[in-house]
């Protein structure tokens, strides 16, 4: 997720630059989309390593 986050933020930012207002602001959208979902999985796999080790030890 957070390589489409990238790619997608790199697209919104050349389309910009070009002015093609409307497809920027889709693309920054997808952007912030993907990386609310990468923060959200991430946040969740911290959450269940932690939850792994602490019931192993």
């Amino acid at each position: 997720m957070l390589k489409y986050a990238i790619i997608f933020g790199l697209i919104a930012l050349v389309t910009g630059a070009l002015g093609f207002s409307r497809v920027s602001g889709i693309a920054a959208t997808i952007a912030k989309v993907c990386f609310a979902i990468f923060l959200i999985l991430f946040v969740i796999a911290i959450l269940a390593v932690i939850g792994v080790f602490h019931l192993a030890f």
